[in-house]
């Protein structure tokens, strides 16, 4: 017999899903009926947009899902740890945005500045033959992330997870690639500003 989900404390709950003893889908249904409001208004809040709400409320499910025995009931409650993670996953979002919207206004600030002229093409096929031999001369390590990141467009969250890398050094790999690149290109007079 299936024991009554809405009876068990959120401890409780955590403890079914970590054992998977077989009511482990129904424990995380309760767990999102019981949270998602407040995760969801936390996240409003700190993104001001309902549709980056509703995908960080389900990231932080989803991490719950598969991080759960990182929660720990003598560490604070279930709600707190939810809001934690949603407030993590919101900084992460607005630092996104935010460097997404930078790369894309001195983008367009250099394109503005420049107007193309007849050579135009063969500029721009000589800057990405130059980018591409400086990024395949970087060390596998750092340009496997960094063509993924870059040109397959994925986060570092996501990067990590593909290579089965710890994030934080994804990231470092990045970084370090990125500073490769740019110390290349500046020596060819291509680095942007």
């Amino acid at each position: 017999m299936e024991p009554n989900l809405a009876a068990l404390d959120d401890a409780d709950l955590v403890r079914a899903l970590v054992d998977g003893a077989g009511v482990d889908d129904g424990a995380m249904g309760e767990i999102v009926l019981r949270h998602r409001s407040a995760v969801v208004g936390f996240a409003r809040r700190l993104v001001g947009d309902n549709g980056r709400a509703e995908e960080i409320a389900q990231d932080v499910f989803t991490r719950l899902w598969e991080r759960r025995e990182r929660f720990d009931a003598e560490r604070g409650t279930l709600r707190a740890f939810l809001l934690a993670l949603t407030h993590g996953r919101a900084l992460d979002v607005h630092r996104s945005d935010s460097a997404r919207y930078r790369r894309e206004t001195a983008t367009a600030a250099r394109a503005t500045m420049v107007s193309p002229g007849a050579d135009a093409p063969v500029v721009a096929r000589s800057v990405a033959e130059a980018v591409r031999e400086a990024l395949d001369a970087l060390p596998e390590q750092e340009r496997r992330p960094v063509e993924l990141a870059y040109y397959g467009g994925h986060s570092y969250r996501t990067v990590a997870q593909m290579l089965g890398e710890p994030e934080g050094t994804v990231k470092s790999r990045i970084r370090n690639g990125l500073a490769r690149l740019r110390a290349t290109l500046a020596a060819l007079d291509l680095a942007p500003g």
